[in-house]
């Protein structure tokens, strides 16, 4: 389920700049948060962590994510692939997938006692997300996702289906210098057999020309039985780069 998730504050749309012309764009984000948050709060790592995201490619693009604890331990990695699959001036339609590895931690029973051991699930996932410019600095986006678990074990969810409505709000200050942007996000998410609806906002601040960004990220159940706590946040700085 931690394949789903571009988190950290960070909705999958407008991450990276969009590149022009024939040009191959590579552009990427190294982000430190003090609290790993996933959209689905029972897999929050809980504490500090470093993103890795990048993009390369022209209208297909390759946008691997690979996520760790700060102390190095692998949390989740995503190796995206989108595709616009139609662009007006104010309306997009992209198709998106990606095979991805999560991480968790397991105390076992050996020999010598108990162990901290790391198990991996592998999940592969398609997306499908449409936004509509409404006017100048207002967009208006929606986005279906589904998940599939590879492993043949119980303990790993087979069928994760989310939906989310997600408005987002721009605008410059300051002499056109300082961006502000505001990403609410209204979302349903079902696992196997348990669902939830959730209430999740970002808000994001960005330097004209300026490689570093700060976000903040709040994500709260309105009504769910799956597992988790009810509120969760983080505070997150990137530093963004491309050639």
């Amino acid at each position: 389920m931690w394949a789903l998730w571009g988190c950290l504050g960070l909705w999958p749309w407008g991450t990276f700049a969009q590149e022009g012309g024939n040009a191959i764009a590579v552009q990427g984000m190294v982000t430190l948060t003090n609290k790993g948050v996933s959209f689905i709060p029972a897999f929050t790592l809980g504490k500090p962590a470093v993103v890795f995201d990048g993009s390369l490619g022209r209208r297909l693009r390759f946008e691997p994510q690979l996520r760790f604890a700060l102390e190095g331990r692998p949390w989740s990695f995503l190796f995206w692939w989108r595709y616009p699959l139609w662009e007006t001036q104010r309306f997009r339609l992209r198709l998106g997938g990606h095979p991805a590895l999560a991480f968790r931690t397991r105390s076992v029973l050996t020999d010598a006692g108990r162990e901290e051991v790391t198990v991996v699930w592998r999940f592969l996932a398609g997306e499908l997300g449409a936004r509509y410019t409404v006017a100048h600095g207002v967009d208006l986006g929606l986005q279906y996702l589904y998940s599939r678990g590879v492993e043949k074990t119980i303990a790993q969810p087979k069928n994760t289906h989310y939906l989310a409505l997600q408005p987002e709000f721009s605008a410059r200050f300051f002499s056109q210098k300082l961006t502000v942007t505001l990403r609410p996000q209204v979302y349903y998410l079902r696992v196997d057999d348990q669902q939830g609806y959730y209430l999740a906002t970002s808000l994001t601040l960005r330097k004209q020309r300026f490689p570093l960004m700060l976000s903040g990220l709040l994500n709260r159940s309105l009504q769910t039985n799956l597992p988790g706590r009810n509120l969760v946040w983080n505070v997150s700085l990137g530093y963004v780069w491309d050639i």
